[in-house]
């Protein structure tokens, strides 16, 4: 009978380890099925915050490099200048027409004592225009103002006036005299019934003393603004 009971009690040992072994199984499996299942759901994780990154990353190197050349055409592209003085309106003209073409700002010289067409008549020997051609000192002519605005900020000055003798019409010269040139681009134009550009261009240029004087262009009194459009296109201009 003892003997019996021992069997039994060792049967039942022997299943309780059994059953235990198999729970101790059950949960070191559960325990690697959580396990898996928090590292698959750290790396999904980790891969979107990585695809996230990336995204905006991305865009923001888009958003840079949309940017940048604006910025670029900005600091690099010059401002143009075009200054002229007018006698009848011909040289007026044509420096609308540059200033339309170039996308540039104008500014006119204007005499403090405008000439009238008897001051312009050069076939009288009495005319204002031709006593100042005969006496240079008569040239030193006054100006409503030689002064432009953020002046500095001009990379090409284009420089307009009609022909006189020869030479650029006077009334320039206080202009040129009170601004420096200096870094400058200065491109002279003229505008005549008949003469050509000559050397005013280049006496202008000793007159300033300063800037990079270019080849200048003579226009006829009636010149069309695609005649005008034409040259300005051939000066590749900033």
């Amino acid at each position: 009978m003892k003997k019996h009971i021992s069997w039994m009690l060792l049967a039942v040992c022997i299943l309780a380890g059994v059953l235990l072994t198999g729970c101790g199984s059950n949960k070191l499996d559960n325990q690697g099925s959580e396990t898996a299942q928090n590292t698959e759901t750290e790396q999904e994780s980790s891969e979107n915050e990585n695809s996230d990154e990336a995204e905006i990353t991305a865009a923001v190197t888009e958003a840079a490099a949309t940017e940048a050349p604006a910025q670029d055409s900005t600091g690099e592209t010059g401002k143009v200048l075009v200054v002229y003085y007018s006698a009848t309106g011909s040289t007026k003209a044509v420096a609308n027409y540059i200033a339309d073409a170039t996308g540039g700002d104008l500014f006119e010289l204007e005499s403090v004592e405008p000439y009238t067409d008897e001051d312009l008549d050069w076939t009288n020997d009495d005319s204002r225009v031709s006593r100042e051609h005969d006496d240079e000192s008569l040239r030193d002519v006054d100006l409503v103002s030689t002064t432009v605005d953020n002046f500095s900020e001009y990379d090409e000055i284009l420089i307009g006036y009609p022909v006189w003798w020869a030479v650029a019409a006077w009334p320039v010269n206080q202009f040129i005299k009170n601004n420096d040139f200096t870094g400058k681009t200065v491109i002279p134009f003229c505008t005549s019934a008949s003469s050509g550009i000559g050397d005013s261009g280049k006496l202008l240029e000793e007159m300033a003393g300063t800037g990079d004087w270019q080849e200048g262009k003579r226009f006829s009194s009636n010149a069309s603004e695609e005649e005008v459009q034409d040259w300005v296109k051939s000066l590749n201009l900033n």
